[in-house]
């Protein structure tokens, strides 16, 4: 079994590894030795904080190994990925990739013979939508009925908050009013209208009236925020987007919990006294990060 997103998981196996995420969380010393003896190997062609520290740590304290692979010091950079692959996975039991196109993944998975985790890819980001999910469920109570506005560009996140919402009961409202086209599928949308638990409006104020939380995420993909080569994109976005921004006006009146995935660009998605604010969750929901790739290994590891 794979995770490269919540396509092939039923609604209640996504419920159960949010479950088992706050479940590590809460109870650490019943999984100490879950892995032991285990490796995973986790490959970075994109920068990271959060998804290497988490797994990282994630194997440490589930008694097992991880180790960092960076793509531009091994042969993946030069040879096949399906071949790199084939002899990566002969060596461990676990392979967690972040890469920048999701076909690269795809061929990964079909070589490999250990699971493959989706570390964050252009179309879809499965590990950071289950942290959102664990801090939607412990705050709120309940993933069944709770309210969560997503305001930004549609994105690799949107797109795993929206399929990972709906599968959970999680009513989401998209206001983005820029959608990344490297991000696009149709399927998620197509389904996830099916369920009733997801709409969309570029009106962000009434949107957010009544929100249990108001998430926001980078108008420009990461690796391209301080490229020069895509300064005027930059440019034509901030003059779109200014109006979107997730600050004080915005959340007036609204008793919702803030959200971000980070890395955060302080005055652009979100203002500083946004981020500051005493109902902002987003460290707590970094921290989630943690819980949720504990979870995923221990189900991919068939270590529930």
């Amino acid at each position: 079994m794979h995770l490269i997103s919540f396509e092939d998981l039923t609604d209640q196996q996504l419920t159960g590894i949010v479950d088992k995420g706050i479940d590590v969380k809460h109870h650490p010393e019943k999984y100490r030795d879950a892995l032991n003896y285990k490796s995973s190997a986790l490959i970075f062609q994109k920068t990271s904080t959060r998804t290497r520290v988490a797994f990282e740590v994630a194997m440490t304290q589930l008694g097992g190994h991880a180790l960092f692979i960076d793509w531009r010091t091994t042969n993946f950079a030069l040879a096949d990925i399906s071949d790199e692959t084939q002899y990566l996975s002969r060596n461990v039991d676990c392979i967690m990739a972040r890469l920048v196109k999701n076909t690269d993944l795809q061929k990964m998975t079909q070589a490999s013979q250990v699971p493959v985790i989706n570390g964050c890819d252009e179309k879809y980001h499965p590990s950071q939508a289950i942290a959102d999910l664990i801090t939607i469920k412990e705050k709120k109570g309940t993933l069944k009925g709770a309210k969560l506005v997503y305001v930004g560009i549609h994105n690799n996140v949107c797109n795993s908050l929206i399929e990972g919402c709906t599968k959970t009961g999680v009513k989401i409202t998209a206001v983005t009013p820029i959608f990344n086209e490297p991000s696009r599928d149709e399927e998620i949308l197509k389904d996830a209208k099916k369920t009733g638990l997801y709409e969309t409006t570029l009106d962000a104020e009434k949107a957010v009236k009544d929100a249990d939380f108001v998430y926001t995420d980078t108008w420009i993909d990461m690796e391209f925020f301080t490229d020069p080569r895509f300064a005027a994109e930059k440019e034509k976005r901030i003059k779109l987007m200014m109006p979107y921004q997730v600050n004080k006006e915005l959340l007036k009146g609204s008793d919702a919990y803030i959200m971000h995935d980070m890395p955060i660009h302080r005055g652009y998605e979100i203002s500083a006294d946004a981020i500051e604010n005493p109902k902002s969750v987003i460290y707590e929901q970094s921290e989630n990060r943690l819980y949720s790739a504990k979870a995923i290994l221990l189900k991919l590891l068939d270590k529930y």
